[in-house]
Order: structure tokens, then sequence, then C-alpha cells
């Protein structure tokens, strides 16, 4: 079976590392995450991917040097300009010679969904497409999807007011999708899945959804991308996959809590580390403090730090505070 991950986008909530590193290629518990979501759709039965590309294809590349992830074979169809979610999946599967049933997948969500058991569901409705929806706390932050008894899906609410829904819902970020959906997705102009897609799939009844309490998180903003980092390095029971990289170099006065540090990081006497990641080659001063930030430069002795990135260039003077940060300063959105 084929899928379909889309990994083109350009990783604005993350900069300035993903100057540097595209976001799905970015570590979660020491693995990029791209590799950690191949290798569940790989367990759904998976066995063919193609990136749907765009900006800085060729670190996938390098990523993938032999077209392996695994035992997946791996495909590229880079865009010459950005197609949006539908227009991305319509170039993708025709780039890739897609037939019958496929899967397509949000490169920078992290979840345990058994990808066997969407498929499987999909078949059972006769769908043309199956979504997996998510339980979620706050329903006015997301776009909320509502289904009669059967999996039907019957309207999409975007940030639901209180009493516009009584759907608890949204999207997951996985789908199923069968050969003729394509029709709705030519591939060759910018198009939305979510706006345009899926409500005409639901005019025609033709759209279903599956909604599973796994873990998920999208780890696509710095502080879900803190947090994935966290949860799965605590899942995780082989000490290789510590928290705390073996090749890591962590002075003992130094406190490190609810944190994610990679190999080839210094982290010196007295300094304190929490809710963060600290990506490979980043270096911590002594009696420095970072909370709730993701680094890979420099932060200084006494410096204190918190909800900022610091890039791989990136330098936060000795002695310097700052809360939302970006280092070295660039856009941020």
């Amino acid at each position: 079976m084929h899928a379909v991950v889309l990994v083109g986008g350009f990783g604005t909530r993350l900069r300035p590392l993903t100057y540097a590193i595209p976001k799905p290629l970015l570590p979660v518990a020491h693995v990029p995450m791209i590799r950690r979501l191949i290798n569940r759709l790989a367990e759904g039965g998976v066995t063919d991917v193609v990136l749907a590309l765009g900006f800085k294809p060729e670190p996938f590349f390098a990523e993938f040097p032999n077209n392996m992830c695994g035992e997946v074979r791996m495909t590229y169809a880079v865009e010459s300009t950005p197609l949006d979610t539908a227009g991305a999946i319509g170039f993708a599967a025709r780039a890739a010679g897609i037939t019958g049933t496929f899967i397509v997948a949000n490169g920078d969500v992290m979840t345990d969904l058994n990808v066997a058991d969407l498929v499987a569901f999909h078949r059972r409705s006769g769908a043309k497409a199956t979504i997996s929806l998510t339980p979620v706390n706050d329903p006015s932050q997301f776009g909320i999807v509502e289904t009669n008894a059967d999996g039907r899906v019957l309207r999409f609410v975007e940030k639901p007011q209180p009493g516009e829904t009584n759907s608890r819902f949204a999207s997951a970020g996985t789908y199923v999708m069968e050969e003729s959906t394509l029709a709705l997705m030519p591939g060759t102009e910018k198009l939305s899945i979510e706006r345009v897609t899926f409500p005409q799939l639901v005019a025609e009844g033709a759209l279903f959804a599956m909604a599973t309490d796994d873990y998920w998180i999208d780890a696509g903003r710095p502080d879900t991308y803190v947090q994935a980092n966290c949860d799965i390095a605590a899942q995780l029971r082989n000490p290789a996959d510590a928290a705390v990289h073996a090749d890591a170099v962590v002075a003992s006065s130094a406190v490190v809590h609810d944190a994610v540090i990679s190999a080839n990081v210094n982290v010196g006497e007295n300094a304190q580390v929490s809710n963060s990641v600290l990506l490979n080659g980043a270096v911590i001063g002594s009696g420095a403090v970072v909370e709730r930030s993701i680094v890979m430069g420099n932060v200084g002795s006494d410096a204190r730090i918190v909800d900022c990135i610091v890039g791989p260039t990136g330098v936060v003077q000795s002695g310097q505070i700052s809360t939302g940060g970006r280092f070295p300063e660039g856009e941020i959105s």
C-alpha cells in the first residue's frame, strides 16, 4: 500500500531552526519525526511512501540515500510552486503512480494511531475517503468534525463557538483515500483538502471518519514540539533511547527536568534545564537557566531563556535574559 506524506511546509513556527533543518527532519526523542511517522505507517501495512516536497527537498534526499526507510520504499514529488494540501496530494499521487486505496499523513503529527484499523474501518464503510479523528479539550481551537452514528461525516465546523456543535473531535491528520478521489485533486493548482475536497465528499455522502483516543500531537509548534519529545522519550524503555543521550555531557551539578538532550550537547556546572529540547551541538554555559525552549546553538553562562528558540548559529550572551526570543533574530510566525 502507498502513502502520501505531506512535508512541503516552510516550518515558520519553528524558525530559526527550520532555516537549516526542515521541520519533519527535526528529531523527536533522538529520531527524525519523519522516520517515526514512516515506521508507524509501515506497521499499518504501508510498503511505499511518496514525500510531497516543496521547500528544501535536498535534506530529505540525504536522509534516505538509498531511497529506503527500513523496509519502506521512498519516492519524491517536488512541487515547483506550493500546491496546498489537496494540490500536493494529487500531484504526489500521480508522480508515484498510485492506484487503489492509499494513505495520506501530515508530516508533523506524532500519534499511536493503528493505521491498519483505520484502513479496515474505511473498507467496511465503503467510503471514498476516511479521516481519523481525535478528541480535543478546546474545540474552539480546531476544525471540528460532526458524524452520524455510522461515522459518516455530516459537516465541518471551523473553530466553533460555545453551543455551535456538540462534537469534540478534530481531524487527526491521517486519511485513507480511494483512487477515485484523485478526480477532485488534479494536482495542477493550489487546492485545500480541508476547505474544498472534503466538503465535496461530504456533499456526496462519501466521507467517513473514525474516532480514537490514541496519543496524538501536532509537533509543529515550539511548545508541542517540546511536549512530543518529552512524551515519546518517557514511553521508550530501551536505555539507548533515554531522554539524555549517552553521548551528551551533563555536569553532575546541573539540574535537568522534563527535557530531551541530544548527542554532542554540553551542559555546564549548575545549569538548569526544564521542559526543553537541546539539539545536537547545543552548549549550555555554567549557571544558565533554560525553560520551555529549544536550543541548538550556545547559551552563555548565567543567561536565562524562557520560551525561546536558539538556532544552530544562535548565541545567547552570558547573563542575558530573554522570554520568547529567537536567536539569531528573524521572522517569527
